[in-house]
């Protein structure tokens, strides 16, 4: 859906002159659409039996077992089986002080109570999260979701900036040192070029465009930028002195530590210009990111088959610590083909485990406390690839050793771990 959506640059329009709703926003909204979707499909969901015992509403809990019973009858060819209850353990309520405030107190204090009592229920069942005899369990799964999280969005994420910072590797640089240009015209395209300590007077760019160039501790008098665009150029501790720029996209983060005197800017371009033939790494980041996704079709395939027949424990051990020693094979990788694949095989590998991970979590919690240790480990998962995000990113600019890496030994640890949970597959859920 980015990649056909994004690249419409076409597709905004502005409100006033400080906002710009562009294509990137447009695929926002796509992207909430089946969230929408899915809060409409929620209305139409059976509430949960055990909630409806907790509140006391035994018939609606029994005509909805009574409903999964048929259900499951009718699919196994028995539509005659009739559905019986002999015994029923009735969860118990913890609002008792809800009913002793709902008489004396005020609807605000009723409402206090209310919320204080849920919040307590809530952190009750957190923390017999940790209590035996799940708490071993839950101390093994929080590493496991932790370093899965962490090294697959930390390195997926920033997967096309390695492409990249391998692609600008096998470029060559142009280096202009020391020169002066003087009452000169330029409209062609100038690409990786690295101008230092350059002086150009009564120079005029005109309908030209910049692509990976970087002018350092240059000087620009009374020149002008006219219908400019540009990909990766900076300008950096550079003086301009009567310079114009007419509608150009130079932003100001590409002027890094620059001075201006007497200068003017007019007509802006505002988001993003440039287009796959303008950078060609820009398509990169797309195809990248769609072989990579499209990669873990097959994974989805091969978990779904295989889960009950090899064991979760195996899958999600097995998993992680293959798509780890894949992860290490993009550290010796030297062609961006060769990056590629790994990477296709990396995503198939990991989804397997993701997959494994959610039915071994969701197996070893009792009912009472399944869906809060879901919920808690899901938040970790996402802080954990927040973090992974914030430290790849921060490490990739620099080098692509590092970050890979850190992702090979993070997952096959978490591997190792998961390794060591109780096995499920034959496990009364509890």
């Amino acid at each position: 859906m980015a990649w056909a959506i994004i690249p419409h640059y076409g597709w905004s329009f502005s409100m006033g002159s400080a906002y710009q709703f562009l294509s990137w926003r447009v695929f926002v909204i796509v992207c909430a659409l089946p969230c929408v979707s899915s809060v409409v499909a929620l209305t139409f969901m059976p509430e949960s039996p055990r909630f409806l015992l907790e509140v006391g509403k035994h018939d609606e809990a029994w005509m909805i077992l009574k409903l999964i019973h048929d259900t499951n009858m009718r699919a196994r060819g028995q539509p005659e089986k009739v559905f019986s209850v002999h015994r029923i353990k009735t969860p118990k309520q913890i609002d008792e002080l809800i009913e002793i405030e709902s008489d004396t107190g005020t609807w605000y204090r009723r409402c206090f109570v209310r919320i204080r009592t849920e919040l307590y229920g809530i952190w009750l069942t957190f923390m017999r999260c940790f209590n035996y005899p799940v708490r071993e369990n839950t101390i093994k799964l929080t590493i496991v979701w932790f370093t899965l999280s962490f090294g697959y969005y930390g390195l997926s994420v920033w997967f096309p900036d390695v492409i990249k910072h391998l692609q600008s590797n096998m470029l060559p640089i142009e280096k202009i040192e020391r020169e002066k240009f003087s009452n000169f015209s330029v409209n062609f395209t100038m690409a990786n070029q690295l101008h230092m300590g350059a002086e150009y007077d009564n120079g005029r760019f005109l309908g030209m465009k910049f692509k990976s160039v970087t002018f350092k501790d240059s000087l620009f008098k009374a020149c002008v930028f006219e219908d400019v665009t540009s990909v990766n150029t900076y300008f950096r501790n550079c003086t301009f002195i009567d310079t114009v720029f007419d509608n150009t996209d130079f932003e100001p983060y590409k002027f890094i530590d620059s001075e201006f005197q007497n200068c003017s800017f007019s007509h802006n371009k505002t988001g993003c210009q440039i287009t796959f033939d303008d950078d060609y790494s820009a398509y990169w980041i797309y195809f990248v990111n769609f072989l990579g996704t499209l990669a873990v079709l097959p994974g989805n395939i091969v978990s779904a088959l295989l889960m009950d027949r090899i064991g979760r424990l195996t899958m999600l051990g097995g998993s992680m610590v293959l798509s780890g020693i894949s992860c290490f094979f993009l550290w010796l990788g030297s062609s961006e083909s060769m990056m590629v694949g790994v990477l296709c095989l990396y995503n198939g590998l990991t989804i397997s485990a993701w997959n494994s991970l959610d039915v071994v979590t969701v197996e070893l919690y009792p009912t009472d406390r399944r869906a809060t240790g879901f919920g808690f480990l899901n938040a970790l998962c996402k802080a954990a690839a927040v973090l992974g995000n914030l430290i790849f990113g921060s490490l990739v600019s620099f080098t692509k050793s590092i970050p890979i890496l850190l992702a090979s030994t993070v997952l096959v640890c978490g591997g190792l771990v998961g390794l060591r949970l109780p096995d499920t597959r034959t496990q009364v859920l509890m």
